[in-house]
């Protein structure tokens, strides 16, 4: 019986735990739910005779090596930074780990002793990073062997609410970590455009959007990622002219955003004095030039330039950010206030689902004839636990998981899923599990 170890039993986790319990008779599998809070991974467990819910804390050395060391491979869903623990406890312990995450520097650093320890790292086999990389290859790799030479390639991703139950005018809620969506886009975007590499500081961001259509699902608007450049070599593509990965958001929404962005209101770096005593309309004045004589609507329409009756303002306004709701949050930063505010008007209800859109565009030359393709998903949840973001997550790992375990992977080293022996009987299974991507050839 092979000894799965699942370290994290979040919302990220949960159709990846569902796969594997589903497929545990079968495969013979024995499957350990890890979490710090034991509910949570008894909740995950449920009746299955082929898993067990143990209290797990990652930071306990003796612990960890005790699961590691009994199981035939580990899945960790911990956030990043704890990687680098149960990686290093696998190297030395060979055991293969699969994560969803970005490769940290430390755990690429790992490269020569997994391979000398005959051990699998794999990394970014999620949905971005993870089915972005899959998708990609594969059309990266069959252009090159058609013969073509691909000169423009830009990707594009964004966890959205299901269309059915988008009902707010910024079309937006939720779907993942709120505070990472706060403070999306700090930092420099650089990419490549026409041979020439682009950077695009944090205070232009939300102004350098571009407009597309994706399937039948309407229109987006993307910006840019922090970084792009380091894609030219993790695809084979060092010679490309123009690669550039965005985020998705539906129309209107960078705007809007942007004011919130200039104001300071995402800013994470220092403290408001007194905040919990602050109302949302106080903590919106204190970042808003202007006198007294005007209303506080007044001043952030002239800092704008824009109208009360404009759809940008509407936007700001239905936050409920004019009004005298108290912040309640003691010590927080100008961003920590406005996720609070956030979250109470962009969480996902008991009966919201979601959506996660992908679209890739290449541009190639073939036999001397230039061609545009775009290659898209578009996948809906269920419900609030079988997410679209908990199946793009978590599907590509459990799937990794099976392929490694029935020796059909089998690369050693730390690992991106950009190779073929990886990717194509991933993606093949997704195909299977309606994760299909629809390939267009654009005139």
């Amino acid at each position: 019986m092979k000894k799965i170890l699942v370290i994290g039993a979040g919302r990220s986790a949960t159709t990846l735990i569902s796969y594997l319990l589903d497929n545990a008779v079968i495969n013979n599998w024995m499957i350990t739910i890890a979490d710090y809070s034991e509910y949570l991974a008894k909740q995950a467990v449920g009746n299955s005779v082929n898993a067990k819910a143990i209290f797990f804390n990652v930071t306990d050395d003796i612990q960890r090596e005790e699961e590691i060391t009994i199981a035939d491979i580990v899945i960790s869903m911990l956030p990043a930074s704890m990687h680098i623990l149960v990686a290093e406890d696998c190297v030395r312990l060979k055991k293969n780990l699969v994560t969803a995450s970005y490769v940290s520097d430390e755990v690429a650093a790992l490269d020569d002793k997994a391979k000398q320890a005959g051990v699998l790292l794999l990394n970014e086999i999620g949905l971005d990073p993870g089915i972005d990389h899959m998708s990609a290859m594969q059309i990266i790799d069959q252009i090159k062997a058609d013969g073509g030479k691909l000169t423009s390639f830009k990707s594009f991703c964004g966890g959205l609410v299901h269309p059915d139950y988008d009902d707010n005018p910024w079309n937006y809620k939720f779907t993942w970590n709120p505070r990472n969506v706060v403070l999306a886009g700090q930092g420099t975007a650089q990419y490549i455009e026409g041979g020439e590499i682009k950077y695009i500081p944090y205070n232009k961001l939300f102004n350098r959007t571009e407009n597309m259509s994706v399937l039948d699902s309407g229109e987006f608007e993307a910006y840019a990622n922090r970084d792009s450049l380091s894609y030219r070599k993790s695809y084979r593509i060092e010679n490309i002219s123009t690669l550039l990965r965005g985020t998705l958001r539906r129309s209107g929404y960078s705007k809007s955003w942007n004011y919130l962005l200039q104001l300071g209101l995402t800013d994470d770096t220092y403290v408001i004095e007194n905040s919990e005593k602050l109302s949302y309309r106080s903590y919106l004045n204190m970042f808003l030039p202007g006198s007294d004589k005007m209303t506080l609507e007044e001043k952030f329409c002239k800092e704008f330039g824009i109208r009360e009756d404009s759809e940008e303002f509407k936007k700001i306004k239905w936050l409920d950010i004019f009004s005298d709701k108290k912040v309640d949050l003691e010590n927080a930063t100008p961003a920590q206030v406005l996720q609070k505010i956030l979250e109470e008007k962009w969480t996902l209800s008991a009966e919201d689902k979601d959506m996660i859109v992908m679209q890739h565009q290449f541009e190639y030359t073939l036999d001397g004839v230039n061609k545009k393709l775009n290659s898209s998903f578009v996948v809906f949840g269920d419900n609030q636990r079988d997410t679209a973001m908990a199946k793009t997550v978590g599907l590509p790992v459990a799937i990794a998981v099976k392929l490694i375990l029935n020796g059909e992977i089998t690369s050693v080293g730390v690992k991106i899923p950009t190779t073929k022996d990886i990717y194509f009987p991933v993606l093949k299974e997704l195909a299977e599990n309606g994760i299909n991507f629809v390939e267009e050839e654009i005139n």
